[in-house]
């Protein structure tokens, strides 16, 4: 089918992403949140990340003004459910996706997709709530979204092909890439990043390193562009956590056991950027680690 129409459920920081490029690329895109404040941000926040992309020549003003023109922005999920496809970006907890689902079901149309950004929950469990699991897919973006070039498609157990080959239609539209995983716990990309920031947690729990010696050595020796502990910051230890207990529990391996001080720092409310303490203090002028 062609997709013309998006839906967007949930305005956080993936959601305003995926409706900033949907938007640029040619879609109307609804956007929908719980709470107007969260919408008004989201749409204040698509604003600016645009008007830097026309100061850095990236495009046009007209092409920021007709991408803000496509977005429009709802309260009410029954307005998302009449889209062609529909992404639901909301938080990384699975009661709360399923009652997005089981909402929207009620409304859509006999040819709407449905997906999820998730970046680990079972893809066939999500759809195995609703009313079309052969339409039901993983659509998840990489963060940032508007930079980062990879979206995985993950399909479920029932997925069809004419299913996949919509989504593929609309990341190739974008100018993305689109990375097919198969439907196991946290895809490609989280399968392999995630421990790989655990182990970097333990390693600052064991006393190997500090904050700052762990992510000089892996900028440093390793060429990656951030250090683990500042990449987890940046995600969300909330984030990273959730996605190790979806590995742990979903695989049933010990080598994917949190660590306790990411569970501790999450306990103390301390995830990263979004609250300004993590394994860095971000309150300052500069980030200083907190161990």
């Amino acid at each position: 089918m062609e997709i013309e129409t998006i839906g967007v459920v949930g305005a956080g920081q993936m959601g305003n992403g995926i409706a900033h490029v949907m938007a640029l690329s040619g879609y109307s895109v609804r956007l929908n949140d719980i709470d107007q404040a969260a919408l008004d941000k989201a749409v204040a926040l698509i604003q600016r990340n645009l008007d830097r992309q026309v100061s850095r020549e990236k495009i046009s003003a007209e092409a920021r003004d007709a991408a803000m023109a496509r977005i429009s922005p709802t309260l009410h999920l029954a307005e998302v459910a009449q889209t062609d496809l529909v992404i639901e970006a909301a938080t990384e907890r699975e009661e709360i996706k399923h009652k997005i689902f089981e909402a929207l079901v009620p409304e859509l149309k006999p040819e709407t997709i449905l997906t999820s950004n998730t970046s680990s929950i079972s893809i066939t469990r999500l759809a195995s709530r609703t009313d079309r699991p052969e339409k039901f897919m993983g659509f998840h973006f990489m963060n940032p979204v508007p930079v980062m070039q990879l979206v995985e498609l993950i399909r479920g157990i029932a997925t069809d092909q004419p299913t996949y080959d919509a989504c593929l239609a609309v990341v190739n539209k974008l100018g993305k890439t689109a990375a097919s995983a198969e439907d196991f716990p946290a895809f490609i990309v989280n399968r392999i990043l995630m421990p790989m920031i655990n182990e970097a947690v333990y390693t600052l729990y064991e006393g190997v390193g500090n904050v700052r010696s762990i992510d000089q050595s892996m900028k440093l020796g390793a060429n990656h562009p951030m250090g683990p502990l500042e990449l987890a910051d940046f995600i969300g230890l909330d984030t990273c956590l959730a996605i190790m207990n979806v590995l742990h529990d979903g695989l049933a391996d010990t080598k994917y056991r949190p660590c306790p001080l990411l569970t501790k720092y999450v306990e103390a409310g301390w995830l990263g950027r979004k609250t300004e303490r993590g394994f860095y203090d971000y309150r300052g002028e500069e980030p200083v680690p907190t161990r």
